[in-house]
């Protein structure tokens, strides 16, 4: 008898494997829509993203971001190149496929997006940023509640090795944590939505949720870059970004721009661990595909709602010269402009 189980659920998760899934494209302006799609049509496929195909895409994304809309022709070749169907609108691409990667780089238009898919009983999987103000992602969420429909949305870095690990009780209760990743900025998002994310959302991995308040300043740090015909040394002190987050249990997160991915944990069990590494998409695109798979969100909209929360509450911060705002305030406010 339990033999014939295990046989059974062989079986099933053989055929779950191997479930064919048509996925689209919205947005080609991103250099990960390019990576997803080369991991899923390439053949042979990795076990990971077995049945799962990427057939079409509707290139705009940004428009008004030049680093984002000069990338498009490049990265149409090149999923064309990998069988992917360029379509005009997304009602075509929403004839044509079963889940959609919302990938635009710019989170201004995400929600606007993201509304024909749900009409479309699409999932969806949202790149980061999730939108261009915190209003616009709990109006993203609330819309998906409505249609029944799960999304979800998270940086890569969510997905190391060593920062699951420490999510999941390696090191004990986390007290202390400090995360860096880049940070540049856009000027149409708040600072940290651009790219300091990626740190953020590492930050918050290991935390978890209940962060209360923040403080935003600065810290200078000493770069050095190299002159690449005359390979002379050139050293100056920059200003990085940097906010610190306090926890239920006066325990403590921060985030510091940096050149670099990294981070470190400290625990209640006597342990600090390495934490923050990128370790390039694939990780996070497996964990797509089971959402695809199971409609089941590796990440709560609760959870993504308060890191936003905390990178508004970052800019609130430095608008007040380095005061602690707290994220109810920050979430109360939006709510009610999402709400009203």
């Amino acid at each position: 008898m339990i033999l014939r189980t295990l046989l059974a659920l062989a079986v099933l998760t053989a055929t779950a494997a191997a479930q064919n899934i048509r996925a689209g494209i919205i947005g080609l302006d991103t250099s990960h829509a390019v990576a997803f799609t080369k991991t899923c049509n390439t053949d042979p496929q990795k076990p990971e993203v077995m049945g799962v195909r990427i057939v079409a895409a509707y290139a705009q994304g940004s428009k008004d971001i030049e680093s984002s809309t000069k990338r498009v022709p490049e990265y149409i070749e090149q999923v064309k190149k990998l069988g992917v169907e360029i379509v005009p609108t997304i009602d075509a691409l929403l004839d044509k496929v079963d889940v959609v990667f919302l990938e635009s780089n710019d989170g201004r238009p995400h929600l606007e997006q993201l509304l024909p898919c749900l009409e479309a009983h699409k999932p969806v999987f949202i790149d980061k940023p999730i939108a261009g103000t915190l209003v616009d992602a709990i109006k993203i969420f609330d819309a998906a509640k409505k249609a029944g429909i799960p999304v979800f949305s998270s940086s890569s870095l969510r997905f190391g090795k060593a920062t699951q690990a420490v999510r999941n009780g390696s090191v004990g209760r986390v007290s202390k944590a400090e995360t860096t990743s880049p940070a540049s900025l856009e000027e149409h998002h708040p600072d940290l939505f651009w790219y300091g994310i990626h740190g953020v959302e590492s930050l918050f991995t290991i935390m978890g949720t209940g962060c209360q308040g923040v403080k935003r300043g600065t810290v200078m740090e000493e770069v050095t870059t190299v002159d690449k015909a005359t390979k002379k040394e050139t050293k100056e002190t920059v200003s990085r970004i940097t906010v610190t987050g306090t926890w239920e249990g006066s325990r403590t997160g921060t985030f510091t721009e940096s050149k670099g991915y990294g981070g470190k944990a400290v625990g209640d069990k006597g342990e600090d661990a390495t934490v923050g590494k990128y370790e390039g998409y694939d990780p996070l695109l497996f964990s797509i595909v089971h959402f695809f798979r199971t409609g089941v969100m590796p990440v709560t909209a609760e959870e993504t709602l308060e890191i936003y929360a905390f990178m508004e509450a970052a800019d609130e911060s430095k608008r007040r010269g380095g005061a602690e705002v707290t994220l109810k305030e920050v979430m109360d406010k939006a709510m009610a402009e999402a709400r009203k």
